[in-house]
């Protein structure tokens, strides 16, 4: 008959947990919270990123890079003409280039125009520009949304989260202006 372990009269501690990071050396002992909440941005960010190219390669559109299909969504959003500087300002992206460089080709794809008025140039999305979205949203909702099974606690935490992100995403510009004025 096998003998069964007698327990042990020592108390089990659990080590401290160490924070999941990319960069130990970067850990605050102020905030090691704050190190695990970049690295999960790093690896969200990054999958997000495959996410959009992907799904938009299902729709029909392949070969574009996330700022692309980025840009195409906000283009399309809410049907109204978009100038370089509202996208831009809209998206938080500093770098003009790298829009208008989307934006070439976009327009060179045919799923986005571009207009002048003056010296002003628009762009709106083309009736392909928008099938292909409308695509993309019918493959998201069946691969993303549909297997998220959010109920409403869900929901909920998703759109605190996404709140958080908003006054995070302050505070790093706040940072970043205070970092260029040394």
């Amino acid at each position: 008959m096998a003998k069964t372990p007698k327990a042990s009269s020592t108390p089990v501690t659990t080590a401290p947990r160490s924070p999941i990071v990319s960069s130990a050396h970067l850990v605050s002992p102020q905030s090691a919270e704050m190190s695990e909440f970049e690295f999960g941005l790093i690896v969200a960010s990054n999958a997000f990123h495959r996410w959009v190219v992907h799904c938009m390669a299902a729709a029909g559109l392949k070969d574009l890079m996330p700022l692309d299909v980025l840009v195409l969504h906000h283009v399309t959003h809410r049907a109204r003409d978009k100038r370089l500087s509202d996208i831009c300002f809209i998206m938080n992206i500093e770098d003009t280039h790298l829009v208008n460089y989307s934006l070439k080709k976009l327009v060179s794809l045919g799923v986005v125009a571009s207009s002048k008025s003056g010296k002003e140039v628009t762009y709106a999305a083309t009736e392909s520009g928008g099938a292909f979205v409308q695509r993309y949203r019918e493959i998201r909702e069946q691969c993303l949304i549909q297997a998220l099974h959010a109920d409403d606690a869900l929901n909920r935490d998703i759109g605190e989260l996404a709140r958080l992100l908003r006054v995070l995403s302050g505070m790093y510009d706040q940072a970043a202006r205070s970092a260029a004025s040394l």
